[in-house]
């Protein structure tokens, strides 16, 4: 009698020392490129001080790394696919380190803002680079998921200790030692990269579109830009103008995704079981981090009356949390719980830490460290298994566009947050503050308190009361909607993410491995 039952395919390769030891390795630029978000906080008076740059000038020093970043995501997870997830690794890592060396020694604030801009340009190759080696060094589910946990740790983290790293380094150094820091770590990962790290490349990729690449700019820029402004400046035609412009160029950059011969970004990913809705809820987990920053870094200086380098290193109370969130969640799913129901839980604990908020009152230091704690770790839960179902979604030797898109909708989530509830938090500020303040005074918290301490006696304390207790309220506000938001994608986790399971086997005959 025939025997007609199918074998059973070969268990995936675990991972070995090599591969955990190599993981470590990628830990490096992760952690630079998310510090160098935040590490000119406490820099930039003495920068003022050296170089001297203009208002706009010093604006550009701030946002020029974020904006190539956001804009350059895209186009360089493809070519990472293309040319190899090491080679490129490797280049970007020796751009930054070389744009690191620049800035530390730039004369000039246009030299600064030049150096900032090829930092982007590095991190743009190193973000999606990491992410995608992940993918193709842990192939069984279980190891990969432990890892991407640990990939989204460090990237949290590495935000909240740009700022801390800078105020050390800025008290006993100069301020170029911000941007020195990230030389030895880039020159040991120049070195063992080669020797750890497996190549890995889409054998079959195509000829790379190039129109798609000022398209991908077209459509990333003018909305990250448009915003990153608008809880500062309110809805501004300007603004409101290059958000339309942007998505207008978004549209062309999806007709020529679908159109062309060989896409930057291959429509067959958003057909992966699971992909779509882990990209959206990505997307939203961002937006729910990026928001409530906008008004704790605020609340720790202007309301509670903390020094930068204390609201610093106050901030780094809860990380504590964030360490255990991501493991915790790859545990629960390991030992059977659905990824559907684990992803709720965490958009439920971080609508928990906006409700904390909402619950601060002008003195309230404790609560609004938990209410961060909570929602990071619930935070932090999400994104390490949206992440994974992602990157186990997607095609092997699609794993660097893929990186790329997560990478996308991070930036674009976490600008959307900061617009949508730092407008809520302004509109509810301008509308408790009194009716005969000062008009800078209702414009802004940092406004009305320069304003008061000019004032004599008990106006200026009242002025400044007032504005404390106008935006405590912003803030509870924009924590309501917050809450309300992030209850809204748990219900969403919950309905589309059920029954979706990551796939038990890895396919290896469509990417090319070398050592």
């Amino acid at each position: 009698m025939t025997n007609t039952t199918s074998p059973t395919p070969p268990a995936p390769a675990r991972a070995g020392r090599r591969e955990w030891t190599a993981l470590c390795v990628l830990m490096l630029p992760l952690l630079l490129v998310s510090m160098d978000v935040s590490v000119l906080y406490f820099a930039i008076p003495e920068i003022s001080a050296d170089l001297e740059p203009t208002g706009t000038q010093q604006l550009w020093i701030f946002d020029i790394y974020g904006f190539v970043l956001a804009g350059l995501l895209m186009t360089m997870g493809s070519l990472g696919d293309r040319i190899g997830r090491r080679r490129l690794l490797l280049i970007g890592a020796g751009a930054f380190g070389a744009a690191s060396l620049l800035a530390a020694y730039a004369d000039s604030a246009e030299t600064l803002i030049a150096a900032r801009a090829v930092l982007g340009i590095g991190g743009a190759t190193l973000m999606p680079s990491t992410m995608a080696l992940v993918r193709t060094m842990f192939t069984d589910p279980a190891q990969r998921a432990k890892a991407i946990g640990l990939w989204s740790g460090v990237m949290t983290a590495g935000i909240a200790l740009g700022s801390v790293m800078s105020g050390v380094l800025v008290e006993y150094f100069w301020w170029g030692s911000v941007f020195l820091v990230n030389l030895p770590a880039m020159a040991l990962l120049l070195i063992l990269g080669p020797l750890l790290l497996p190549e890995s490349r889409n054998p079959a990729p195509g000829r790379f579109d190039r129109l798609s690449i000022p398209l991908s700019m077209a459509a990333v820029l003018p909305v990250v830009y448009g915003l990153k402004e608008l809880p500062s400046e309110g809805w501004n035609v300007r603004y409101v103008v290059s958000i339309t412009v942007g998505l207008l160029f978004a549209a062309l950059f999806v007709h020529r995704q679908r159109t062309a011969a060989s896409p930057m970004i291959s429509p067959a990913l958003f057909r992966g079981h699971g992909f779509t809705p882990a990209l959206v809820l990505n997307t939203v987990s961002a937006f729910g981090m990026m928001g409530s920053a906008y008004f704790t870094t605020q609340y720790l200086q202007s309301v509670l009356g903390k020094s930068a380098l204390e609201a610093a290193l106050w901030s780094l109370l809860p990380s504590v949390l964030i360490g255990a969130a991501a493991p915790v969640a790859a545990q629960l799913v390991q030992r059977g719980a659905e990824r559907a129901y684990v992803v709720t839980g965490g958009f439920v604990i971080a609508a928990a830490g906006y409700g904390l908020l909402a619950l601060a009152g002008t003195d309230s230091l404790w609560l609004v460290l938990a209410a961060c704690g909570v929602l990071a770790a619930g935070i932090v839960i999400v994104m390490s298994q949206v992440t994974d179902l992602a990157l186990s979604s997607a095609p092997v030797e699609k794993a660097g566009s893929a990186s790329s898109l997560l990478e996308t909708g991070t930036e674009f989530g976490g600008a959307l947050g900061m617009a949508a509830l730092g407008s809520i938090g302004t509109a509810v500020y301008r509308h408790e503050m009194p009716a005969d303040a000062p008009d800078l005074a209702q414009e802004t918290l940092g406004g009305a308190l320069a304003i008061a301490a000019e004032l004599p006696g008990r106006a200026g304390d009242a002025l400044a009361t007032a504005a404390r207790e106008a935006f405590t309220s912003g803030m509870q506000g924009a924590a309501v909607a917050g809450a309300l938001i992030l209850t809204a994608a748990a219900a969403l986790a919950a309905r589309g993410l059920r029954g979706i399971q990551v796939r038990k086997q890895e396919e290896t005959e469509g990417v090319e491995i070398a050592a």
